[in-house]
Protein backbone atom coordinates (compact mmCIF):
# COMPACT_ATOMS: atom_id res chain seq x y z
CA UNK A 1 0.00 0.00 0.00
CA UNK A 2 1.40 3.63 -1.05
CA UNK A 3 2.05 5.79 1.82
CA UNK A 4 0.12 8.99 2.16
CA UNK A 5 2.01 11.81 0.73
CA UNK A 6 2.49 14.47 3.84
CA UNK A 7 3.76 17.39 2.62
CA UNK A 8 5.46 18.34 6.03
CA UNK A 9 7.34 15.04 6.73
CA UNK A 10 8.34 15.83 2.99
CA UNK A 11 9.79 19.43 3.85
CA UNK A 12 11.82 17.96 7.33
CA UNK A 13 13.05 15.43 5.21
CA UNK A 14 14.59 17.74 2.53
CA UNK A 15 15.50 20.06 5.42
CA UNK A 16 17.36 16.67 7.15
CA UNK A 17 19.20 16.07 3.63
CA UNK A 18 20.42 19.67 3.25
CA UNK A 19 21.64 19.62 6.80
CA UNK A 20 23.78 16.48 6.03
CA UNK A 21 24.85 17.52 2.94
CA UNK A 22 25.71 21.01 3.77
CA UNK A 23 28.01 19.95 7.07
CA UNK A 24 25.73 21.86 9.34
CA UNK A 25 25.71 21.40 12.90
CA UNK A 26 22.41 19.82 13.94
CA UNK A 27 22.54 20.89 17.48
CA UNK A 28 19.60 23.58 17.03
CA UNK A 29 18.08 21.92 14.31
CA UNK A 30 14.87 20.32 16.58
CA UNK A 31 14.23 24.00 17.39
CA UNK A 32 14.01 25.18 13.38
CA UNK A 33 12.20 21.83 12.58
CA UNK A 34 9.68 22.25 15.40
CA UNK A 35 7.28 25.25 14.66
CA UNK A 36 6.78 27.62 17.51
CA UNK A 37 3.23 27.82 17.68
CA UNK A 38 0.07 26.06 15.87
CA UNK A 39 -3.51 27.45 16.42
CA UNK A 40 -6.68 25.63 15.22
CA UNK A 41 -9.73 27.74 15.69
CA UNK A 42 -13.81 26.44 15.28
CA UNK A 43 -15.93 29.72 13.31
CA UNK A 44 -19.28 29.66 13.45
CA UNK A 45 -20.55 31.84 10.95
CA UNK A 46 -24.45 32.72 9.52
CA UNK A 47 -24.79 31.49 5.80
CA UNK A 48 -27.42 33.41 3.93
CA UNK A 49 -30.60 30.73 4.31
CA UNK A 50 -30.20 31.30 8.04
CA UNK A 51 -28.51 28.35 9.32
CA UNK A 52 -25.01 28.01 10.91
CA UNK A 53 -21.82 26.32 9.85
CA UNK A 54 -18.72 25.75 11.83
CA UNK A 55 -15.50 26.19 10.09
CA UNK A 56 -12.08 24.66 10.68
CA UNK A 57 -9.62 27.40 10.67
CA UNK A 58 -5.03 27.36 11.45
CA UNK A 59 -2.53 29.51 11.96
CA UNK A 60 0.59 28.03 12.21
CA UNK A 61 4.21 29.91 13.04
CA UNK A 62 7.08 28.44 12.71
CA UNK A 63 10.22 30.61 13.22
CA UNK A 64 10.54 34.68 14.30
CA UNK A 65 14.02 34.61 14.82
CA UNK A 66 14.70 36.73 11.87
CA UNK A 67 11.97 38.56 12.34
CA UNK A 68 7.45 39.11 12.73
CA UNK A 69 6.32 35.91 11.61
CA UNK A 70 4.89 36.06 7.84
CA UNK A 71 2.90 34.08 5.51
CA UNK A 72 -0.47 33.90 3.74
CA UNK A 73 -4.05 32.71 4.20
CA UNK A 74 -5.70 29.79 1.90
CA UNK A 75 -9.34 28.91 1.32
CA UNK A 76 -9.70 25.24 0.34
CA UNK A 77 -11.41 22.24 1.07
CA UNK A 78 -8.03 20.13 1.53
CA UNK A 79 -6.49 22.47 4.01
CA UNK A 80 -5.10 20.26 6.88
CA UNK A 81 -2.84 21.12 9.91
CA UNK A 82 0.31 19.34 8.43
CA UNK A 83 -0.12 20.72 5.12
CA UNK A 84 -0.12 24.38 6.71
CA UNK A 85 2.52 23.41 9.09
CA UNK A 86 4.36 22.45 5.52
CA UNK A 87 3.76 25.76 4.16
CA UNK A 88 4.78 28.29 7.48
CA UNK A 89 8.56 25.97 7.25
CA UNK A 90 8.74 26.59 3.59
CA UNK A 91 8.40 30.43 4.32
CA UNK A 92 10.85 30.48 6.82
CA UNK A 93 12.92 28.87 4.20
CA UNK A 94 11.87 31.80 1.73
CA UNK A 95 12.70 34.71 4.07
CA UNK A 96 16.26 33.43 5.14
CA UNK A 97 17.17 32.33 1.36
CA UNK A 98 16.24 36.04 -0.15
CA UNK A 99 17.80 37.02 3.21
CA UNK A 100 14.57 39.23 4.20
CA UNK A 101 13.72 40.01 8.12
CA UNK A 102 10.84 37.73 8.38
CA UNK A 103 10.14 34.28 9.82
CA UNK A 104 7.60 31.64 8.19
CA UNK A 105 3.84 31.07 9.17
CA UNK A 106 0.91 29.75 7.24
CA UNK A 107 -2.72 30.04 7.65
CA UNK A 108 -5.99 27.83 6.39
CA UNK A 109 -9.58 27.41 6.39
CA UNK A 110 -11.25 24.17 5.21
CA UNK A 111 -13.66 25.58 3.07
CA UNK A 112 -14.39 25.56 -0.77
CA UNK A 113 -14.99 29.31 -1.51
CA UNK A 114 -16.74 28.79 -4.72
CA UNK A 115 -19.87 26.90 -2.44
CA UNK A 116 -19.73 30.18 -0.63
CA UNK A 117 -21.81 33.87 -1.75
CA UNK A 118 -19.17 37.07 -1.45
CA UNK A 119 -21.28 37.90 1.70
CA UNK A 120 -20.78 34.49 3.81
CA UNK A 121 -17.11 34.31 2.37
CA UNK A 122 -16.71 38.43 3.74
CA UNK A 123 -18.49 36.78 7.26
CA UNK A 124 -15.82 33.69 7.51
CA UNK A 125 -12.94 36.06 6.81
CA UNK A 126 -13.87 38.55 9.43
CA UNK A 127 -14.74 35.74 12.46
CA UNK A 128 -11.28 34.40 11.21
CA UNK A 129 -9.55 37.40 11.58
CA UNK A 130 -10.92 37.73 15.27
CA UNK A 131 -10.14 34.16 16.24
CA UNK A 132 -6.65 34.93 15.31
CA UNK A 133 -6.28 38.67 16.39
CA UNK A 134 -4.47 37.76 19.66
CA UNK A 135 -1.11 36.81 17.60
CA UNK A 136 -1.09 38.46 14.62
CA UNK A 137 -0.14 42.15 14.48
CA UNK A 138 2.35 44.46 12.79
CA UNK A 139 5.36 43.47 14.60
CA UNK A 140 4.41 39.83 15.25
CA UNK A 141 2.89 38.08 12.28
CA UNK A 142 1.56 39.80 8.84
CA UNK A 143 -0.60 37.70 6.82
CA UNK A 144 -1.12 37.99 3.34
CA UNK A 145 -3.26 36.28 0.42
CA UNK A 146 -2.61 32.64 -0.91
CA UNK A 147 -5.00 30.22 -2.90
CA UNK A 148 -8.14 31.47 -3.26
CA UNK A 149 -7.65 34.64 -1.11
CA UNK A 150 -6.71 38.32 -2.76
CA UNK A 151 -6.97 41.75 -2.39
CA UNK A 152 -10.71 41.52 -1.26
CA UNK A 153 -10.17 38.82 1.59
CA UNK A 154 -7.17 41.22 2.74
CA UNK A 155 -9.15 44.29 3.29
CA UNK A 156 -11.46 42.17 5.32
CA UNK A 157 -8.76 40.98 7.50
CA UNK A 158 -7.49 44.76 7.58
CA UNK A 159 -10.79 45.88 8.67
CA UNK A 160 -11.66 43.80 10.71
CA UNK A 161 -8.27 44.01 12.90
CA UNK A 162 -8.33 47.65 12.50
CA UNK A 163 -11.67 47.76 14.29
CA UNK A 164 -10.80 45.59 17.26
CA UNK A 165 -7.85 48.18 17.96
CA UNK A 166 -10.31 51.21 16.80
CA UNK A 167 -7.24 52.96 14.59
CA UNK A 168 -6.55 52.05 10.72
CA UNK A 169 -3.41 49.44 11.27
CA UNK A 170 -2.37 48.86 7.21
CA UNK A 171 0.89 47.18 8.71
CA UNK A 172 -1.05 44.16 9.41
CA UNK A 173 -1.55 43.04 5.98
CA UNK A 174 0.32 42.79 2.75
CA UNK A 175 -1.06 42.33 -0.84
CA UNK A 176 -4.02 44.51 0.67
CA UNK A 177 -5.05 46.98 -2.26
CA UNK A 178 -3.34 49.31 -3.07
CA UNK A 179 -5.92 52.35 -1.61
CA UNK A 180 -6.12 51.02 1.69
CA UNK A 181 -1.89 50.81 1.61
CA UNK A 182 -0.87 48.19 -0.84
CA UNK A 183 1.92 48.12 -2.55
CA UNK A 184 2.12 48.74 -6.67
CA UNK A 185 3.37 45.58 -8.09
CA UNK A 186 2.47 43.08 -5.35
CA UNK A 187 -0.06 41.17 -7.08
CA UNK A 188 2.36 40.21 -10.07
CA UNK A 189 5.03 40.28 -7.76
CA UNK A 190 5.08 36.23 -7.31
CA UNK A 191 4.82 35.34 -10.78
CA UNK A 192 7.10 38.16 -11.81
CA UNK A 193 9.69 36.51 -9.07
CA UNK A 194 9.01 33.22 -11.42
CA UNK A 195 9.86 35.11 -14.84
CA UNK A 196 13.45 36.75 -12.83
CA UNK A 197 13.89 33.36 -12.14
CA UNK A 198 14.01 31.48 -14.84
CA UNK A 199 15.66 34.40 -16.65
CA UNK A 200 18.50 34.07 -14.52
CA UNK A 201 18.78 30.32 -14.23
CA UNK A 202 18.56 30.32 -18.52
CA UNK A 203 21.61 32.90 -18.35
CA UNK A 204 23.71 30.03 -16.52
CA UNK A 205 23.31 27.96 -19.55
CA UNK A 206 24.07 30.55 -21.95
CA UNK A 207 20.44 31.00 -23.35
CA UNK A 208 17.42 33.47 -23.06
CA UNK A 209 13.71 33.58 -22.40
CA UNK A 210 13.08 34.75 -26.22
CA UNK A 211 12.19 31.69 -28.16
CA UNK A 212 11.77 29.25 -25.05
CA UNK A 213 8.84 26.81 -24.56
CA UNK A 214 7.23 27.23 -21.40
CA UNK A 215 4.58 25.18 -20.09
CA UNK A 216 2.87 26.56 -17.00
CA UNK A 217 0.12 24.49 -14.67
CA UNK A 218 -2.30 26.68 -13.27
CA UNK A 219 -3.67 30.04 -14.35
CA UNK A 220 -4.40 31.61 -10.77
CA UNK A 221 -2.69 34.87 -9.49
CA UNK A 222 0.68 33.59 -10.08
CA UNK A 223 0.90 31.36 -12.90
CA UNK A 224 -1.69 33.93 -14.71
CA UNK A 225 0.69 36.65 -14.43
CA UNK A 226 3.90 34.40 -15.21
CA UNK A 227 2.26 33.20 -18.13
CA UNK A 228 1.51 37.17 -19.15
CA UNK A 229 4.97 38.21 -18.31
CA UNK A 230 6.90 35.58 -20.31
CA UNK A 231 4.56 36.25 -23.08
CA UNK A 232 5.38 39.79 -22.88
CA UNK A 233 9.13 38.77 -22.74
CA UNK A 234 9.02 36.09 -25.73
CA UNK A 235 8.96 33.25 -24.48
CA UNK A 236 6.36 30.79 -26.43
CA UNK A 237 3.86 29.68 -23.50
CA UNK A 238 2.69 25.87 -25.01
CA UNK A 239 0.54 25.13 -22.58
CA UNK A 240 -1.28 26.51 -19.63
CA UNK A 241 -4.34 24.92 -17.17
CA UNK A 242 -6.34 25.03 -14.77
CA UNK A 243 -9.07 23.18 -11.90
CA UNK A 244 -11.35 22.31 -15.54
CA UNK A 245 -8.04 21.22 -17.32
CA UNK A 246 -5.03 22.61 -19.70
CA UNK A 247 -4.89 23.99 -23.69
CA UNK A 248 -1.64 22.99 -25.39
CA UNK A 249 -0.35 24.82 -28.41
CA UNK A 250 3.16 23.92 -29.97
CA UNK A 251 3.62 26.88 -31.59
CA UNK A 252 2.32 29.25 -28.38
CA UNK A 253 -0.84 30.33 -27.19
CA UNK A 254 -1.91 33.76 -27.27
CA UNK A 255 -1.89 34.46 -23.44
CA UNK A 256 -3.39 37.90 -23.73
CA UNK A 257 -6.60 36.34 -25.56
CA UNK A 258 -6.67 33.32 -23.02
CA UNK A 259 -6.77 35.96 -20.22
CA UNK A 260 -9.51 37.88 -21.63
CA UNK A 261 -11.37 35.37 -22.10
CA UNK A 262 -10.69 33.39 -18.23
CA UNK A 263 -11.80 36.86 -17.63
CA UNK A 264 -10.62 36.30 -13.82
CA UNK A 265 -11.81 33.10 -13.28
CA UNK A 266 -15.29 33.60 -14.51
CA UNK A 267 -14.56 31.05 -17.44
CA UNK A 268 -12.61 27.87 -17.39
CA UNK A 269 -10.35 26.52 -19.78
CA UNK A 270 -11.97 23.35 -20.71
CA UNK A 271 -14.34 26.14 -22.49
CA UNK A 272 -11.89 28.04 -24.31
CA UNK A 273 -11.79 27.23 -27.92
CA UNK A 274 -8.70 28.62 -30.61
CA UNK A 275 -7.21 27.13 -33.55
CA UNK A 276 -4.66 24.89 -32.81
CA UNK A 277 -4.86 24.39 -29.51
CA UNK A 278 -5.50 20.78 -27.98
CA UNK A 279 -7.33 20.21 -25.08
CA UNK A 280 -5.07 18.00 -22.53
CA UNK A 281 -5.17 16.51 -18.57
CA UNK A 282 -3.21 18.27 -15.79
CA UNK A 283 -1.03 15.88 -15.41
CA UNK A 284 -0.98 16.09 -19.45
CA UNK A 285 0.19 19.37 -19.22
CA UNK A 286 3.47 18.20 -16.42
CA UNK A 287 4.63 16.00 -18.94
CA UNK A 288 3.97 17.80 -22.41
CA UNK A 289 7.03 18.90 -24.79
CA UNK A 290 8.69 22.41 -23.75
CA UNK A 291 11.46 24.11 -22.57
CA UNK A 292 10.78 25.15 -18.66
CA UNK A 293 7.81 23.75 -16.78
CA UNK A 294 6.16 25.91 -14.50
CA UNK A 295 4.12 23.97 -11.64
CA UNK A 296 1.91 26.69 -10.75
CA UNK A 297 -0.67 25.12 -8.53
CA UNK A 298 -0.32 22.84 -5.46
CA UNK A 299 1.67 20.42 -3.68
CA UNK A 300 2.34 16.93 -4.85
CA UNK A 301 1.99 17.36 -7.89
CA UNK A 302 5.05 15.98 -9.85
CA UNK A 303 5.80 12.73 -7.73
CA UNK A 304 8.07 9.77 -9.04
CA UNK A 305 6.15 8.17 -11.78
CA UNK A 306 5.43 11.69 -13.14
CA UNK A 307 8.99 12.70 -13.12
CA UNK A 308 10.21 9.33 -15.11
CA UNK A 309 7.97 11.05 -17.98
CA UNK A 310 8.87 14.54 -17.94
CA UNK A 311 9.51 15.97 -21.27
CA UNK A 312 11.21 19.75 -19.82
CA UNK A 313 15.09 20.99 -19.53
CA UNK A 314 14.26 22.87 -16.66
CA UNK A 315 11.52 23.13 -13.87
CA UNK A 316 10.67 26.26 -11.77
CA UNK A 317 8.74 26.03 -9.02
CA UNK A 318 5.92 28.27 -8.94
CA UNK A 319 3.65 26.43 -6.33
CA UNK A 320 4.89 25.16 -2.34
CA UNK A 321 5.65 21.82 -2.63
CA UNK A 322 5.19 20.54 -5.84
CA UNK A 323 7.56 18.01 -6.56
CA UNK A 324 8.03 15.61 -3.94
CA UNK A 325 11.60 14.03 -2.34
CA UNK A 326 10.98 10.92 -4.39
CA UNK A 327 10.40 12.90 -7.48
CA UNK A 328 13.55 14.94 -6.88
CA UNK A 329 15.75 11.72 -7.01
CA UNK A 330 14.30 10.89 -10.42
CA UNK A 331 14.89 14.45 -11.81
CA UNK A 332 18.54 14.31 -10.64
CA UNK A 333 19.31 11.15 -12.27
CA UNK A 334 17.65 12.56 -15.30
CA UNK A 335 19.51 15.52 -15.30
CA UNK A 336 16.78 17.79 -15.19
CA UNK A 337 17.66 21.12 -13.69
CA UNK A 338 15.30 22.73 -10.71
CA UNK A 339 14.49 26.02 -9.35
CA UNK A 340 12.85 25.14 -5.88
CA UNK A 341 9.83 27.19 -4.63
CA UNK A 342 11.58 28.91 -1.44
CA UNK A 343 13.44 30.73 -4.36
CA UNK A 344 11.38 30.81 -7.48
CA UNK A 345 8.00 31.70 -5.93
CA UNK A 346 9.64 34.38 -3.31
CA UNK A 347 8.48 37.36 -5.01
CA UNK A 348 5.62 37.72 -3.59
CA UNK A 349 7.24 37.63 0.13
CA UNK A 350 9.83 39.93 -1.22
CA UNK A 351 7.28 42.22 -2.24
CA UNK A 352 4.93 41.77 1.19
CA UNK A 353 8.28 43.10 2.83
CA UNK A 354 8.32 46.13 0.54
CA UNK A 355 4.54 46.88 1.15
CA UNK A 356 4.96 46.42 4.83
CA UNK A 357 8.38 48.76 4.74
CA UNK A 358 6.02 51.24 3.02
CA UNK A 359 3.30 50.98 5.80
CA UNK A 360 5.06 51.10 8.85
CA UNK A 361 7.83 54.58 7.73
CA UNK A 362 4.23 55.97 5.69
CA UNK A 363 5.89 56.14 2.52
CA UNK A 364 4.81 55.16 -1.43
CA UNK A 365 7.10 53.58 -3.40
CA UNK A 366 6.84 53.26 -7.38
CA UNK A 367 6.19 50.75 -9.18
CA UNK A 368 9.62 50.58 -11.07
CA UNK A 369 11.74 50.89 -7.85
CA UNK A 370 9.31 47.76 -7.07
CA UNK A 371 10.41 45.83 -9.50
CA UNK A 372 14.29 47.14 -9.79
CA UNK A 373 14.52 45.83 -5.98
CA UNK A 374 12.55 42.66 -6.49
CA UNK A 375 15.27 42.14 -9.14
CA UNK A 376 17.68 43.21 -7.42
CA UNK A 377 17.03 41.12 -4.02
CA UNK A 378 16.69 37.40 -6.11
CA UNK A 379 19.76 38.14 -8.27
CA UNK A 380 21.92 38.89 -5.08
CA UNK A 381 20.06 35.33 -3.95
CA UNK A 382 20.71 33.57 -6.92
CA UNK A 383 23.97 34.15 -6.72
CA UNK A 384 24.37 32.93 -3.47
CA UNK A 385 22.77 29.59 -4.57
CA UNK A 386 25.11 29.43 -7.26
CA UNK A 387 27.63 29.40 -4.99
CA UNK A 388 26.65 26.93 -2.82
CA UNK A 389 25.13 25.03 -5.23
CA UNK A 390 28.87 24.68 -6.85
CA UNK A 391 30.73 24.28 -4.11
CA UNK A 392 28.97 21.37 -2.56
CA UNK A 393 28.07 19.89 -6.37
CA UNK A 394 24.83 19.31 -5.10
CA UNK A 395 21.03 20.45 -6.57
CA UNK A 396 19.84 23.88 -6.69
CA UNK A 397 16.88 22.35 -4.13
CA UNK A 398 19.83 21.45 -1.90
CA UNK A 399 22.01 24.54 -2.43
CA UNK A 400 19.43 27.19 -1.75
CA UNK A 401 17.87 25.21 1.61
CA UNK A 402 21.55 24.88 2.86
CA UNK A 403 21.64 28.49 2.35
CA UNK A 404 18.48 28.57 4.33
CA UNK A 405 19.31 26.94 6.62
CA UNK A 406 22.58 27.98 7.61
CA UNK A 407 21.47 31.06 8.07
CA UNK A 408 18.40 30.19 10.46
CA UNK A 409 20.65 27.90 12.60
CA UNK A 410 23.53 30.94 12.75
CA UNK A 411 20.57 33.23 14.12
CA UNK A 412 19.51 30.61 16.77
CA UNK A 413 23.04 29.65 17.62
CA UNK A 414 24.05 33.45 18.54
CA UNK A 415 20.56 34.41 19.87
CA UNK A 416 20.93 31.38 22.19
CA UNK A 417 17.80 30.20 24.28
CA UNK A 418 15.74 31.51 26.26
CA UNK A 419 15.53 31.03 29.71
Amino acid sequence: MTKEYDPYENVVAVMEEAMDKGNIDKKMFEIIKNPQRETKVYLPVEMDDGTIRVFEGYRVQHSNIRGPFKGGIRFHKNVSLNEVKALATWMSLKCAVVNIPFGGAKGGIKVDPATLSERELCRLTRRYTYAIEPIIGADTDIPAPDVNTNTQTMAWVLDTYSMLHGKPCPGVVTGKPIELGGSKGRNSATGRGVVISTKLLLQEYGETLEGTKVAIQGMGNVGGNAAMIFYHRDAIVVAVSDVSGGVYKADGLDIEEVNAFLDGGKRLLKEYQAEGVEHISNEEILTCACDVLVPAALENQINAEVAKRLQCKYIVEAANGPTTKEADDVIEERGIVLIPDIFANSGGVIVSYFEWVQNIQELTWGRDTVKEKLEEILSAAFAEILETTRKYNLTFRMGAYIVALKRLIHTEEIKGLFP
